[in-house]
């Protein structure tokens, strides 16, 4: 892990009222490599997503993005920085056509060939679907359109959220193969999930929180085995 992280996360502390959500996450995550972050329901995961998104404030410790401190920086700075999320739940406009959901791209500056030249390239089922309402297909279709769209930005650091929520295991595989594929291009990722095996397969590391904290990191096969209890739950 040399030079400068994409992500460094230091004694980051977050709450709802008064109940504390994250207390004190330290997180890492190097240039060029996919970290998978998992841990159960209620560990933080969620609130960390929102919180280096902009989406919510922490209420203390530091975030700095590419060697760039964050802290009080909203969305649209983050994305100008690099950072593009994914968020739990398909972020597709149903009554938009494939293509239209992709093209909404074009008005953020991407010339409108390259969205569909990137989007086609990672997902052809997306061309011969181009034409098709987008809240008429199935749910791992849906996701790979807003994987294009994040994808179109391009993105330094893609912060994938819950991807497989709710999706078949083969679907789940194909994206994540995707995945993979992305980050071959030069692109960071951090994947939240609570399903770890197929995040797993395609990580270079891996970090789990449990109870707001970061409890353990190390290279997948390693937090395998030293986490199982922790991580697999019996969702593996």
């Amino acid at each position: 892990m040399s030079g400068v992280p994409i992500l460094e996360i230091v004694d980051l502390h977050a709450a709802y009222g008064r109940i504390e959500v994250l207390r004190g996450v330290d997180l890492v995550v190097p240039k060029g490599a996919v970290m998978a972050l998992l841990g159960p329901n209620g560990a933080g995961k969620s609130t960390l997503v929102k919180v280096i998104s902009g989406q919510k404030k922490q209420t203390s410790g530091d975030i700095h993005l590419g060697g760039v401190h964050v802290k009080a920086s909203g969305p649209e700075e983050l994305a100008r920085l690099g950072l593009c999320t994914i968020p739990e739940g398909r972020s597709v406009f149903p009554n938009l056509t494939v293509e239209e959901n992709l093209l909404l791209m074009s008005y953020a500056g991407v010339p409108a060939e390259a969205v569909l030249e990137t989007a086609f390239a990672y997902f052809p089922r997306l061309k011969e679907r181009r034409k098709q309402l987008a809240g008429t297909m199935s749910g791992g279709e849906q996701q790979m359109v807003a994987m294009s769209r994040a994808l179109a930005s391009d993105p330094a650091l893609l912060l994938l959220d819950e991807l497989s929520m709710g999706l078949a295991p083969l679907i789940v595989d194909e994206l994540y193969e995707t995945v993979g594929r992305i980050t071959e291009t030069g692109v960071s990722i951090l994947c939240i999930e609570q399903f770890a095996r197929t995040a797993l397969k395609i990580s270079d590391y891996a970090a789990v929180m449990s109870g707001g904290r970061v409890v353990a990191t190390g290279e997948p096969g390693e937090i395998l085995e030293t986490m199982s209890d922790v991580i697999l739950g019996g969702a593996a």
